[in-house]
């Protein structure tokens, strides 16, 4: 304590009345003592030893009782800035803007494979069109070659020569074989591409490696891989051999729409032998394909068994795909992209070398009609090329996207085919032909249902009401307060009589 010196009364210079010298800076208080209940600023006080007692707001403690200081021991306490705000004013993020959003929302994740899925479907739809249009445009050429000879006439004349019309290729077997060779290309494309995005040296012997030891882990042994090979490249050529032996006899848009009914026989081999959850949508959808199935098979009328024969042909192409592929699921499981490629390189090995006697014998026997001079070449191999590229996106597309988009480009096939043979062969799709396809394509959108698609629609009529129940109230109605009656009554004035 010191003494002032005027008054000589003691005063406490350091706490309550700080001294001043001149020119010196004012103080800064260390010590603040505040009162959560006074509606006035803290008291502060300064006595050099870095003592603080203020509220939590101000210390930046946790909270305490009324009335009760707490007492922080810290560094002096800043003069406030006007520029910056009061001390209790805590920096905070901007919000997000709008546009920050939009950017976000645009270049997520999601949006990328949303993006790219469409991109998949697009191609996939082409290359199915494509190679189905140009195997059936190969089976609709025709040449002239010279016929028999006509009889000699009696005033002893050359006979003129005679011409017949001959199919230039007639070989569904040979078209199956050949285009599933180039399914042989799957594993060296999928190694290049393994090399080119992981940028490393990997060996040939060393991803072999590593797929063996996949498959050994599992219990598949070299002689049960083979096995499943053989029984996998039957099916997978039984079922491509009815496909293109069916596009001789029907158009390419009745066949494309019987082939997507494979999506519903896949859901009842996965029921079955997969255990698959039971969805009763799907199973409408399964009525619905075979209804579209049965229209088709006489749409032409009963007398018409070549038209019976191909639709017969093509939903058993489909069957056949479905049983592979639940198979492949079954046998298989869940398989890498590169134990994947493997195994269709195998197929068309065994394809390549077990079945070209067979190419040969329809040949020679003339069961199959081939005139080499006149071989469309160009049709056969972008046809294959096509089927190869769609087979590529069906099995390894969903490292890109989502795998609807893969299922959605074999229905948006179907549309597309039909404009095709509209414009180029003239065909009408009318009567029980065009119900038998808008029945298939109905069945299949239906199989593409969710298991818990029920959620989603309450979901739907939930935010309906939500979004009814937050629209702003009307205004009430005024009030005459002489007479407590509504003034926009219809039965009485703002008076309050009886109009």
């Amino acid at each position: 304590m010191t003494e002032d010196g005027g008054s000589r009364r003691p005063s406490i210079a350091t706490i309550f009345n700080p001294r001043r010298g001149r020119g010196s800076a004012p103080s800064r208080p260390s010590v603040v003592v505040t009162d959560e209940d006074s509606p006035g600023p803290p008291l502060q006080l300064s006595n050099g030893s870095g003592v603080r007692v203020g509220s939590a707001g101000l210390s930046g403690s946790s909270t305490t009782p009324v009335a009760s200081p707490s007492i922080n021991l810290g560094s002096p306490v800043p003069p406030p800035d006007p520029e910056a705000g009061s001390v209790t004013d805590s920096p905070r993020e901007n919000p997000p803007s709008k546009c920050h959003n939009f950017r976000k929302a645009v270049f997520s994740k999601t949006t990328r494979k949303i993006v790219v899925g469409w991109l998949v479907t697009c191609c996939v739809t082409a290359s199915w069109v494509g190679a189905t249009h140009l195997m059936k445009d190969m089976f609709l050429r025709q040449v002239s070659v010279p016929g028999p000879p006509s009889p000699t006439p009696p005033n002893g004349t050359q006979p003129l020569p005679t011409f017949v019309q001959k199919r230039v290729f007639d070989a569904p077997f040979l078209t199956t074989w050949f285009c599933t060779a180039w399914t042989g290309l799957f594993f060296p494309l999928y190694m290049i591409c393994h090399t080119c995005l992981r940028r490393d040296d990997v060996s040939l012997r060393l991803t072999l490696k590593t797929i063996a030891h996949n498959f050994r882990d599992r219990g598949v042994t070299f002689s049960k891989f083979m096995t499943r090979s053989c029984l996998f490249c039957l099916l997978w050529v039984v079922t491509n051999y009815m496909y293109v032996y069916a596009l001789r006899i029907l158009d390419c848009t009745d066949v494309m729409a019987l082939y997507s009914a494979h999506v519903s026989f896949v859901y009842l081999l996965s029921w079955v032998i997969l255990h698959d959850q039971f969805v009763g949508v799907r199973i409408v959808a399964v009525i619905l394909c075979n209804t579209g199935i049965a229209l088709l098979a006489y749409m032409d009328g009963i007398t018409r068994t070549r038209t019976l024969g191909g639709v017969v042909l093509a939903a058993a192409s489909a069957a056949g795909s479905a049983v592979y592929k639940v198979l492949f699921k079954k046998v298989i499981g869940e398989a890498s992209f590169g134990q994947v490629s493997l195994i269709f390189t195998v197929i068309a090995l065994l394809n390549t070398i077990f079945l070209s006697p067979l190419v040969a014998a329809f040949y020679f026997t003339g069961y199959e009609t081939v005139l080499w001079a006149h071989l469309p070449w160009p049709n056969l191999l972008i046809a294959a090329a096509l089927s190869l590229a769609a087979n590529l996106l069906g099995n390894f597309g969903i490292a890109f996207t989502f795998e609807i988009f893969i299922t959605l480009g074999l229905v948006l096939a179907v549309p597309v085919s039909a404009a095709l043979d509209i414009k180029w062969y003239k065909v009408k799709f009318e009567g029980m032909k065009l119900a038998g396809v808008v029945l298939i394509v109905c069945g299949f959108f239906l199989v593409l249902f969710p298991a818990n698609w029920p959620e989603y629609i309450t979901k739907v009529l939930r935010w309906g009401r939500h979004r009814k129940r937050n629209q702003p109230r009307q205004q009430p109605e005024p009030v005459d307060y002489r007479t407590g009656l509504i003034s926009r009554s219809h039965l009485r004035s703002p008076s309050g009589l009886i109009r």
